[in-house]
Protein backbone atom coordinates (compact mmCIF):
# COMPACT_ATOMS: atom_id res chain seq x y z
CA UNK A 1 0.00 0.00 0.00
CA UNK A 2 1.26 3.90 -1.04
CA UNK A 3 1.37 5.81 2.02
CA UNK A 4 -1.55 7.33 3.38
CA UNK A 5 -3.36 4.95 2.01
CA UNK A 6 -6.19 2.85 3.51
CA UNK A 7 -5.03 -0.71 4.50
CA UNK A 8 -5.95 -3.95 3.90
CA UNK A 9 -7.29 -4.67 7.46
CA UNK A 10 -9.42 -1.57 7.60
CA UNK A 11 -10.93 -2.80 4.29
CA UNK A 12 -11.25 -6.37 6.08
CA UNK A 13 -13.13 -4.56 9.01
CA UNK A 14 -15.12 -3.05 7.05
CA UNK A 15 -16.25 -5.62 5.28
CA UNK A 16 -16.71 -7.66 8.35
CA UNK A 17 -18.99 -4.85 9.62
CA UNK A 18 -20.93 -4.65 6.54
CA UNK A 19 -21.59 -8.70 7.18
CA UNK A 20 -22.28 -8.54 10.45
CA UNK A 21 -24.76 -5.50 9.81
CA UNK A 22 -26.94 -7.62 7.18
CA UNK A 23 -26.77 -10.38 10.02
CA UNK A 24 -28.58 -7.74 12.13
CA UNK A 25 -30.94 -6.49 8.98
CA UNK A 26 -32.23 -10.15 9.08
CA UNK A 27 -32.49 -10.91 12.48
CA UNK A 28 -34.30 -7.28 12.39
CA UNK A 29 -36.58 -8.63 9.77
CA UNK A 30 -37.80 -11.44 12.15
CA UNK A 31 -38.55 -9.53 14.94
CA UNK A 32 -42.17 -7.71 15.46
CA UNK A 33 -40.95 -3.93 15.86
CA UNK A 34 -44.25 -2.41 14.19
CA UNK A 35 -43.82 0.78 12.86
CA UNK A 36 -40.54 0.34 13.84
CA UNK A 37 -39.54 -2.41 11.04
CA UNK A 38 -39.06 0.03 8.44
CA UNK A 39 -37.04 2.81 10.62
CA UNK A 40 -34.49 0.72 11.89
CA UNK A 41 -33.96 -0.96 8.18
CA UNK A 42 -33.25 2.06 7.16
CA UNK A 43 -31.01 3.22 9.74
CA UNK A 44 -28.88 0.30 9.09
CA UNK A 45 -28.78 0.23 5.48
CA UNK A 46 -27.74 4.49 5.46
CA UNK A 47 -25.25 2.56 8.09
CA UNK A 48 -24.01 0.25 5.18
CA UNK A 49 -24.41 3.18 2.59
CA UNK A 50 -22.01 5.22 4.57
CA UNK A 51 -19.51 2.35 4.98
CA UNK A 52 -19.77 1.42 1.08
CA UNK A 53 -19.12 5.37 -0.11
CA UNK A 54 -16.24 6.48 3.05
CA UNK A 55 -14.07 3.31 2.35
CA UNK A 56 -15.04 1.13 -0.88
CA UNK A 57 -15.49 4.41 -2.77
CA UNK A 58 -12.52 6.47 -0.74
CA UNK A 59 -14.83 9.45 0.18
CA UNK A 60 -13.35 9.25 3.49
CA UNK A 61 -9.84 10.61 2.41
CA UNK A 62 -10.68 12.79 -0.42
CA UNK A 63 -11.19 16.33 -1.05
CA UNK A 64 -14.33 18.61 -0.38
CA UNK A 65 -14.65 19.43 -3.75
CA UNK A 66 -15.61 15.50 -4.29
CA UNK A 67 -18.23 15.76 -1.20
CA UNK A 68 -19.83 18.29 -2.64
CA UNK A 69 -20.71 16.33 -5.41
CA UNK A 70 -21.31 12.93 -3.86
CA UNK A 71 -23.69 15.13 -1.47
CA UNK A 72 -25.33 16.42 -5.17
CA UNK A 73 -25.96 13.14 -6.08
CA UNK A 74 -27.66 12.57 -2.45
CA UNK A 75 -29.71 15.31 -3.10
CA UNK A 76 -30.60 14.44 -6.60
CA UNK A 77 -31.80 11.35 -5.44
CA UNK A 78 -33.93 12.81 -3.05
CA UNK A 79 -35.57 14.73 -5.35
CA UNK A 80 -36.28 11.64 -7.44
CA UNK A 81 -37.57 9.99 -4.97
CA UNK A 82 -39.65 12.85 -3.56
CA UNK A 83 -41.73 12.55 -6.66
CA UNK A 84 -42.00 9.25 -7.07
CA UNK A 85 -44.00 9.25 -3.64
CA UNK A 86 -45.60 12.46 -5.27
CA UNK A 87 -46.88 10.77 -8.13
CA UNK A 88 -47.78 7.32 -5.90
CA UNK A 89 -49.58 9.74 -3.86
CA UNK A 90 -51.98 11.45 -6.06
CA UNK A 91 -52.48 8.92 -8.19
CA UNK A 92 -56.17 8.94 -7.41
CA UNK A 93 -57.09 12.17 -7.47
CA UNK A 94 -58.24 12.36 -10.98
CA UNK A 95 -60.37 8.90 -10.33
CA UNK A 96 -60.76 6.65 -12.94
CA UNK A 97 -62.98 6.43 -15.73
CA UNK A 98 -66.73 4.09 -14.73
CA UNK A 99 -66.28 2.37 -18.34
CA UNK A 100 -63.82 3.62 -21.41
CA UNK A 101 -65.54 4.09 -24.48
CA UNK A 102 -63.64 1.39 -26.71
CA UNK A 103 -61.47 -1.12 -25.80
CA UNK A 104 -57.66 -1.29 -27.65
CA UNK A 105 -57.17 -5.16 -26.49
CA UNK A 106 -60.71 -6.52 -27.64
CA UNK A 107 -61.03 -7.63 -31.51
CA UNK A 108 -64.24 -8.09 -33.26
CA UNK A 109 -65.14 -10.93 -35.67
Amino acid sequence: MSAGGTSARTYVAVFAALLALTGVTTGVSFADLGVLNTVVALAIAGVKGWLVTAYFMHLRGSSRVVWVFAATGFFWLGILIGLTFSDYRTRGWLGTPAEWPYDLGARKR
